[in-house]
């Protein structure tokens, strides 16, 4: 019954391993991990596959950085060489034009900010917040400078 339920759970969407330990738990199942393996054996689970789909969507949809996405795999027990790997497939001309868009409506947001050092602060901590590195936005920041 709980394996179904999974099964089903798994079908609809990308899960990884930690995920549904996690439910499996609070289900109370006895033996969780077995119902997890058997998921992996099976198929249902991937956690490389999963790994991929989250890099991709949260870079795309959600305009996340890679260092983001990075932690957030990390977090869920995802294998360091199948982050690795999902990192390096994301579109990186697309992730620069999603970090230009995040980086210009950040800058129209703050342009009413009169003190400079203020201003830089609140720019740099929203984009490493989403992920971004301190090079990337510094870069960017000295582009798009008007002072």
């Amino acid at each position: 019954m709980i394996l179904n339920r999974m099964r089903r759970l798994c079908n609809r969407g990308e899960r990884c391993r930690s995920d549904i330990l996690r439910k499996v738990v609070a289900l109370g199942t006895p033996e969780p991990e077995s119902v997890v393996e058997q998921l992996v054996s099976e198929g249902y689970i991937d956690d490389a596959r999963y790994a991929r789909a989250f890099a991709r969507d949260k870079s795309s949809l959600q305009g996340w950085g890679k260092v983001k996405i990075r932690v957030d795999l990390q977090r869920k027990g995802i294998e360091e060489s199948a982050i690795t790997a999902a990192l390096s497939e994301i579109d990186s001309e697309a992730a620069e034009k999603k970090l230009q868009k995040l980086a210009l409506a950040k800058l129209r947001q703050l342009r009413n900010e009169s003190d400079t050092n203020v201003h830089k602060a609140k720019f740099l901590r929203y984009l490493m917040g989403r992920g971004y590195t301190y090079d990337e936005i510094v870069e960017i920041y000295d582009d798009n400078r008007t002072d």
